[in-house]
């Protein structure tokens, strides 16, 4: 539950709300318990490595490639962060999408939260309660994540075992169609809005599927990491440049 009372819940004032001191506060508590997190399995790497026969020297180029592979990732999600900012406030921003959770769960949940209220996100419906209801939706996600997590890791590991010994191909087809449904219906519900959704829809979704070849044609990760920030670059500037040239008559 958000830590304040909403007085104006109608203003569309969101970042009023939105970076509150008290999310400020709770946003450097979840950094703070990351960082002994850190250190805790550091510690731990280091005391287990001569066990499993590892040296002080390969350890420290594990370490030095791990923190060298997650720039590209981290990037990417900090490029689509910056575009979120004006939606979320930079407490929730930094906390839900760039700590917890994903850039697609976090937007898809607030985007399902706020639909529930008749309101669009980033949109002249999107009031300080809508934020309130959204920001919840994430939260609980996140929540959901972390219980899931612990409790169900040890019952997943054993279906896991037995569905590979029948069909290890069900592993990767189940949680890939449920993404491509929940982000298609998500996509799709904008498409009769205007020519404009459509393009920025169509354009995106082509950018990052261009991106995801080259990543694989190339063999480079680092291009499908990226590839979200830029597909929703490339949509917003396709976008711009249509509306700009005026290629569909207002509404």
């Amino acid at each position: 539950m958000l830590p304040f009372a909403l007085s104006a819940s109608s203003s569309t004032d969101i970042l009023d709300v939105a970076n509150m001191p008290i999310l400020w506060v709770l946003a450097l508590g979840v950094f703070a318990v990351i960082i002994v997190q850190t250190f805790l399995y550091v510690r731990a790497a280091k005391r287990v490595a001569p066990t499993v026969g590892m040296t002080s020297g390969e350890l420290n180029t594990a370490f030095r490639t791990g923190a060298v592979a997650s720039l590209g990732p981290s990037l990417a999600v900090a490029l689509v962060a910056v575009a979120l900012l004006a939606v979320f406030g930079t407490p929730a921003t930094l906390t839900r999408i760039g700590l917890i959770g994903s850039v697609q769960f976090e937007t898809g949940a607030a985007a399902i939260a706020a639909g529930t209220m008749d309101a669009e996100l980033g949109g002249p419906t999107y009031t300080q309660e809508v934020f309130a209801v959204a920001f919840l939706a994430m939260s609980l996600g996140g929540a959901m994540w972390i219980l899931s997590t612990l409790i169900l890791t040890p019952v997943l590991k054993r279906g896991d075992a037995k569905v590979k010994r029948v069909n290890p191909a069900v592993i990767t087809v189940i949680p890939g169609a449920a993404l491509l449904g929940a982000f298609f219906a998500l996509g799709f519900a904008e498409l009769p809005k205007s020519g404009y959704h459509v393009i920025a829809f169509v354009s995106a979704a082509l950018a990052s599927a261009i991106f995801l070849a080259l990543s694989k044609a190339l063999k480079m990760p680092w291009i499908r990491e990226w590839s979200l920030g830029f597909a929703i670059l490339i949509g917003i500037g396709v976008t711009y440049v249509s509306v700009s040239a005026g290629l569909f008559p207002a509404a």
